[in-house]
């Protein structure tokens, strides 16, 4: 398995990864529209390249014998000290390979790299992630609705886990 960074020349995986995770992961949890919506806020064109290039998102690969199968963006000092996992999604044959485990392992050894002592991340309520997270020692710290306009809410646990230097 290999971890690379991304850049704007994997939109198209991107995308097709995210289109293939999140009717997994939330086609029973919210509706058609606003699945929709969300894709497009996220993952549109505009949306990848401003995360990528104005909001300082770091995006990473992760494959198997050159065959991207899943993603990973974060921001470093998201708040002093605290790096955010935005997203993290493996492709559905890929779950349970470890594929997830090495994807947040990069992303909390680049928190480190950094001096952030803490990686946070919010997941919807309903999302089955949320024991992949827990395994891999993020607790939950709370719940949160965010309004992401449209008039949908993000309705999320927000998770932490304390990096041990």
């Amino acid at each position: 398995m290999e971890i690379r960074k991304a850049s704007q020349e994997d939109y198209t995986t991107i995308f097709e990864i995210a289109n293939v995770t999140w009717d997994n992961a939330y086609k029973s949890i919210l509706s058609e529209a606003q699945l929709e919506y969300m894709m497009d806020m996220m993952y549109s064109p505009s949306a990848f390249t401003e995360q990528l290039n104005i909001k300082g998102h770091h995006f990473l690969m992760a494959s198997i014998d050159g065959k991207d199968l899943g993603f990973a963006s974060y921001e470093l000092n998201y708040r002093y000290g605290v790096t955010k996992l935005h997203k993290l999604y493996v492709l559905p044959q890929t779950q349970g390979t470890g594929m997830g485990h090495a994807l947040i392992t990069a992303v909390e050894n680049a928190a480190k790299a950094n001096g952030n002592e803490t990686v946070t991340l919010n997941v919807n309520r309903f999302n089955k992630a949320i024991h992949f997270y827990e395994k891999n020692g993020y607790a939950n710290t709370g719940a949160v609705d965010v309004n992401i306009g449209n008039g949908y809410l993000m309705e999320d646990y927000v998770m932490e886990k304390s990096l041990s230097f």
